[in-house]
């Protein structure tokens, strides 16, 4: 009782109030009576099963990562693009990477394995290349949909620019977004999912075929360039159910007996109409569902009470997915009533994060769960795909083993969820149990977790501190004298190419087989030559490249306390692209500066501006694996006063324009509108935490990229930025709207002009339209020149000349500007 009444006093609250709620006797409970109402269980609810059967243990996985335990899919995609390998080889790493992980899962005990997962870009993607919804421009005539125009798709090619990648739900996980019109001709035309649910029928697997649903698919598309406002995408759910028809059928024919449809989308606020066509769409489909059992997953919130309505009222869906970790009012919904003929697949083991489940208290919450909806009418599953969180805790050799107990990777959620549902059956593994119960213990009382100076530092934090004297008008008044930059002023986002050499040079350092001095020297003349580069192309703001850096997040997470690093916790991003987000186990201060001496390195050999690049407060915290036993707010407050002191210390040191990256800030916005106020709040609060205290001389920047930023540009607007830099060429320059619908922004802005995650690269007659574009709607004196993203994942024989052609359209528009054309 201790436990949890300590848990909730530090904020690790919502699971543990339910907990609570659930499952502590009456007598015992620190909590008012009406935490303890006996578990509700309808009349309605005690009917026999259904005519299909579900054995007494029942296990579920909603999906796995792709990328391999050790990155293997990237390492061959990459291999592919580059020529250096054939698609058969591609395919056959693929087909192994696939093998592993149902194997893994059959070897566990898991009942319902999933198939259709895998991906080899996006699973969106995936669903765009099944419907045939090709966009013109990749010339596609037809037939089966190979690697060259679904590669296109998501990288673009010589000719076509890539589709549109923006961020899934509040994840980090980038999907390539759907470009739909009114003439779009609909057709099967990627059999992908039967071919992978018979690839794991012949090595002797059953699996449950995943296939993104009809409306989560529509709601995550954008009208196609030019297709008239009037045009709804609703419109065309009734077009690609028949598609849907298609390939249900071909797996059923394949034997399969489960589908899984994922509706992620059904936890958002859905208007009447949405709702209505989500359920015109199922139950056209109905007829195709006769001998097959359709789970409808939903995952990373609660349903929506009149979502959930018409969810359960589904006839011919055999089971429900909710995620129980992030849906804190799904216990509440279950209990107003449950279809006594269907099965709830109860997502409770977390898998957006990488704590180890509390087996006892997810017990209790699965028992109760029982009590409510009917024994063996419970399958123990996880709140999401396990794509979001890292694949193997195994191949970790070098966390500590205090904290290497406190935690669970994708393979360890797995044996989590099984250990659960054996459980429930009375089948528990004490050894388990209590082997888990200990690593929870000692992560409560470890002396790692708590620092009470940080804690008072925050406490201790005070309205005043959360926002610069001035107005942004007169700083940059301020700025414009110390700088003197030119009008549309250039500059990149702050990453240059990371080329093989330069990532030996690490690798060889962090092994300790060259020392500090080699190390240094490197660094030193890897700065000295981009520098020197930007200076030969013209850029006004310079940045160093960040040679030193192995990723925005994590290079600032080895320098904090409270942090933890893996050596293989790799996360896909987007594509090939990995992330290795750093684990925040306790409280977080800066112990000493970070980034200063690159910076002022950097800014000796040059006489122009030299920006310091600091990764914001709000993008570390979620582009980490975050704590669970405090609030998050908490923990970016901490980090924003380590933020703090760094930005004051590159000030001192003579660095005048100093960049606090935000990528991340629209990526935590609750997906429910009703919870989006108060993290806006404390997110725009802690970036102005880090540069609260600098001089009116000192020029703050801040990025964003790969969201739909239009509906939090006013939180954008209060962040309070002197200049902002922002994704928009590969949007189709979404971000102009905003500005067209009248929306007034003071500070500088820097939309971006050309997309740094294609090879392509453009002309400099493309990125002067591009330029004209935004004079059409931003006043010259505060737009800024500069690509979408930082460059690190480009190679300098495509970096070089966009950023010659990026410069050549500046001083193109420029002449024109003075000129008075």
């Amino acid at each position: 009782m201790k436990r949890i009444a300590t848990s909730i006093a530090r904020g690790e609250g919502r699971r543990w109030l339910l907990m609570a709620q659930l499952c502590v006797p009456h007598s015992l409970s620190p909590f008012p009576s009406r935490f303890h109402k006996p578990p509700i269980r309808l009349a309605s609810q005690r009917s026999s099963l259904p005519s299909f059967s579900i054995r007494a243990m029942t296990s579920h996985i909603v999906g796995y990562p792709r990328m391999g335990p050790k990155r293997e899919l990237k390492f061959a995609l990459e291999s592919f693009w580059e020529g250096k390998s054939s698609s058969d080889d591609l395919k056959q790493a693929a087909s192994d990477l696939r093998a592993s992980i149902w194997k893994q899962m059959a070897e566990v005990g898991i009942k319902f394995i999933p198939s259709n997962t895998f991906s080899y870009y996006d699973h969106v993607l995936d669903t765009t290349a099944m419907l045939g919804a090709v966009p013109p421009r990749y010339g596609w005539n037809g037939g089966e949909i190979g690697f060259d125009v679904y590669f296109s798709m998501a990288r673009g090619n010589a000719s076509a620019p890539a589709m549109e990648m923006t961020k899934w739900f509040d994840t980090n996980y980038h999907y390539i977004v759907p470009e739909l019109g009114p003439d779009v001709k609909f057709s099967y035309a990627s059999h992908k999912a039967v071919e992978e649910y018979n690839e794991a029928k012949a090595l002797g697997i059953d699996t449950v075929p995943v296939l993104l649903g009809p409306l989560s698919y529509i709601l995550l598309s954008k009208p196609a360039k030019g297709v008239d406002k009037s045009f709804s995408l609703l419109s065309l759910i009734e077009k690609i159910v028949p598609v849907y028809k298609e390939v249900v059928a071909e797996l059923k024919a394949a034997g399969a007996t489960w589908i899984q449809f994922d509706e992620p989308s059904l936890v958002m606020d859905l208007e009447a109409l949405q709702l209505q066509n989500f359920t015109n769409a199922y139950s056209e489909l109905e007829s195709s569902f006769s001998g097959l059992n359709v789970l409808i997953e939903t995952y990373f919130a609660d349903v929506p009470v009149q979502t959930y309505k018409a969810l359960t009222s589904l006839k011919s869906v055999a089971g429900f997915g909710f995620d129980l970790v992030r849906g804190t009012r799904t216990l509440n919904l279950l209990k107003s009533g449950f279809p006594p003929d269907k099965y709830l697949f109860a997502g409770v083991v977390d898998g957006r994060n990488v704590w180890a489940n509390d087996l006892a208290a997810s017990l209790c919450i699965l028992q109760v769960l029982e009590g409510i909806i009917g024994k063996e009418k419970v399958v123990v599953s996880t709140s999401c795909s396990l794509l979001h969180t890292a694949v193997d805790l195994v191949n970790e050799t070098k966390l500590g083993k205090e904290i290497k107990s406190w935690l669970a990777f994708a393979a360890q959620k797995v044996v989590e969820v099984n250990a659960l549902a054996k459980a429930l059956v009375g089948q528990k593994d004490q050894a388990f149990f209590a082997s888990n119960a200990t690593s929870h213990a000692s992560r409560r009382s470890s002396l790692r977790v708590k620092n009470d100076n940080v804690q008072k530092a925050v406490a201790a934090l005070k309205d005043s501190d959360h926002r610069r004297a001035t107005s942004v008008s007169a700083r940059l008044a301020a700025q414009q004298k110390k700088l003197n930059l030119p009008i549309l002023p250039t500059t990149t986002i702050g990453s240059f190419p990371q080329t093989g050499e330069l990532r030996k040079v690490r690798r060889e350092y962090k092994a300790k087989k060259i020392n500090d001095y080699d190390y240094v020297n490197a660094m030193k003349e890897e700065i000295n030559k981009i520098v020197k580069l930007q200076e030969e192309i013209g850029i006004d703001v310079l940045v160093h490249g960040e040679p030193e850096r192995n990723d925005m997040v994590e290079y600032f997470g080895e320098q904090l306390s409270g942090f933890a690093f893996t050596v293989n916790g790799w996360v896909q991003s987007y594509g090939s692209r990995c992330v290795k987000p750093p684990i925040i186990y306790g409280d977080v201060s800066r112990t000493r500066a970070m980034t200063v001496f690159w910076s002022t390195t950097a800014q000796s050999v040059t006489r122009l501006p030299m920006k310091g690049m600091l990764t914001g407060p709000v993008t570390i915290l979620n582009w980490s694996f975050v704590r669970n036993d405090q609030e998050r707010h908490e923990t970016c407050y901490q980090i924003a006063l380590a933020i703090k002191d760094e930005v004051q210390d590159l000030e001192r040191a003579g660095i005048s324009v100093i960049q606090i990256d935000e990528a991340a800030v629209r990526e935590g916005l609750p997906l429910r509108k009703s919870e989006q106020p108060f993290y806006l709040g404390w997110a725009v609060q802690s970036f102005r935490i880090t540069n609260c205290g600098v001089k009116d001389t000192t020029q703050i920047h801040t990025h964003m990229c790969y969201s739909n930023f239009n509906d939090i540009i006013n939180a954008i607007i209060n962040m309070d930025a002197d200049v902002i830099t922002i994704e928009n060429s590969r949007s189709d320059e979404k971000l102009l709207s905003v500005f067209q619908e009248g929306v007034k922004y003071d500070a500088g802005i820097g939309p971006g002009v050309y997309d740094i995650h294609s090879p392509r690269i453009p002309s400099t007659e493309e990125v002067a339209d591009r330029i004209n574009k935004m004079l059409e709607v931003l006043d010259s004196k505060v737009l800024w020149v500069n690509p979408d993203c930082g460059l690190k994942t480009r190679k300098y024989s495509e970096v070089e000349p966009a950023l010659r052609n990026m410069v050549a359209a500046a001083k193109l528009v420029r002449a024109k500007l003075a000129s008075g054309n």
